[in-house]
């Protein structure tokens, strides 16, 4: 028999020896391209196993990650088929019936903002930082974020004449869809020093030739790929060649995340837009 100086020399050996269970991998499915580049900019890119295809950057996303589809359009059995134990998805995921199935399926959700903003941005990165347990890395990322903006703000207040710019989402037979007010188009014109010339629009509106040319445009501001394909020259158009912007053909075409994403890269985006729209305004402004 062991005696009791015997026993409690030995037992915490005995206790050690016992199999520990260790936590189940994290295996995430990212929803959303600006939540997916938060989580590579957090450092757990390796944690992720399925994105959906809108997660354009970084470029390894879509390359190395499991595609589960289009973020409005998705299909629960996708997603689950991944064996996913979180999944972090901006506010415009979907369908609704999608998710429900995922989280009933025992999958939690974690829902971040869509807000077109410098502060929506800087929540966004607490949310997502917050899910996987990374706050030290967020706040990192948010002190970069917010010393990007801050840099905007000192260029942008050197233009003392903001370029009459209209954004044009797609172009079908020469008929333009632009963004009014409230979306991601006016949001990023404002951060980038413009006047929007269809501010007395809402939301994403088809033009006529006669708004267009009433609307007398200095600069159009176009995305590479937008919904309607690859961009395409409008100034081929006779309503385009009647604007302003047709002289000096002052067409400035960008990356589609990269411009309305509204993700970490969104001051630099910014900075970007502004000084192609405002080059004898700002020169080269450091960023």
């Amino acid at each position: 028999m062991l005696s009791r100086r015997t026993f409690l020399l030995a037992s915490p050996l005995l206790f050690c020896s016992a199999p520990l269970r260790a936590e189940a991998p994290r295996r995430i499915v990212s929803l959303g391209g600006a939540v997916t580049e938060i989580l590579y900019r957090l450092g757990y890119a390796g944690e992720i196993v399925g994105v959906d295809s809108t997660s354009l950057y970084p470029t390894d996303a879509l390359k190395k990650k499991a595609n589960v589809g289009y973020v409005r359009a998705l299909g629960a059995e996708g997603v689950l088929s991944l064996n996913p134990n979180l999944v972090v998805a901006s506010e415009g995921s979907g369908p609704p019936d999608a998710l429900k199935l995922i989280e009933q399926a025992g999958v939690p959700i974690v829902r971040v903002n869509d807000e077109p903003n410098p502060a929506g941005i800087v929540k966004r990165v607490e949310v997502v930082a917050q899910a996987v347990g990374a706050p030290g890395q967020g706040a990192a990322l948010i002190k970069e974020i917010e010393a990007g903006f801050a840099r905007l703000a000192e260029a942008r207040a050197g233009i003392k004449r903001p370029t009459r710019t209209l954004f044009v989402l797609s172009l079908q037979n020469g008929r333009p869809l632009v963004g009014g007010q409230g979306t991601t188009a006016d949001a990023m014109l404002s951060l980038a020093g413009a006047s929007n010339v269809v501010s007395s629009l809402t939301g994403w509106k088809p033009l006529s030739d006669e708004g267009l040319i009433a609307a007398a445009p200095e600069a159009i501001v176009m995305m590479n790929h937008g919904p309607g394909g690859a961009a395409s020259d409008p100034f081929a158009y006779p309503a385009f060649a009647a604007t302003p912007a047709a002289n000096g053909k002052r067409l400035v075409v960008m990356d589609s995340l990269y411009l309305l994403g509204f993700g970490p890269r969104t001051p630099d985006a910014a900075h970007d837009l502004m000084a192609a729209l405002h080059p004898d305004q700002i020169g080269q402004a450091k960023r």
